[in-house]
């Protein structure tokens, strides 16, 4: 097996996932501010990698499969640490979970799309992510400033996660990419 560039950025992203579980087990405002910057920097790569693939002409099988993936990863972790911490429900973790889970089931058994191919994200994906990424953010940021939207922005990432997979799962023509 063959990584390119673009696969080997997604496979870095990965190792993101254990240090912010260590940071948040031992949530500091240090070690707060680090797992931000940790998180910040491999959301970008989750853009870049995607952005050199098609540069590039490097989209592979491997990254469609690698790159969902290790994105879903970089979303729970933070969360299921918040969840041991106090700081967000279980259940609205579990909302979020679900659904990535269905979407990323759907994505790699064609069969039950109908026999068609991997559907990429669409803009209402591409806004879940975003809100995902804002409101992990917010939550790992320890100013008491920001706590009163941390949880706005977890709650309008579970909803738009779930509107983002419904929408994704509604039956369509022809889909739009992005």
């Amino acid at each position: 097996m063959h990584l390119t560039l673009p696969n080997w950025i997604s496979f870095s992203r990965l190792l993101a996932v254990p240090v912010l579980l260590y940071g948040l087990h031992n949530p500091t405002p240090s070690w707060r501010w680090i797992c931000l910057g940790i998180f910040l920097v491999a959301a970008f790569t989750d853009w870049l990698d995607g952005y050199l693939a098609r540069k590039l002409n490097q989209v592979s099988d491997l990254g469609k499969f690698l790159d969902p993936l290790v994105d879903k990863l970089l979303v729970m972790a933070p969360l299921v640490a918040l969840v041991e911490l106090g700081e967000v429900p279980a259940w609205g973790v579990f909302l979020i979970l679900s659904r990535e889970l269905a979407i990323a089931g759907w994505r790699v058994n064609p069969n039950l799309a109908g026999g068609t191919a991997i559907q990429g994200a669409n803009i209402w994906g591409k806004l879940k992510t975003t809100t995902q990424i804002i409101a992990i953010s917010l939550l790992i940021i320890p100013l008491p400033v920001v706590a009163p939207w941390d949880l706005v922005g977890f709650w309008l990432a579970v909803v738009l996660t779930w509107i983002s997979g419904i929408i994704y799962l509604w039956p369509q023509g022809d889909r739009e990419t992005g």
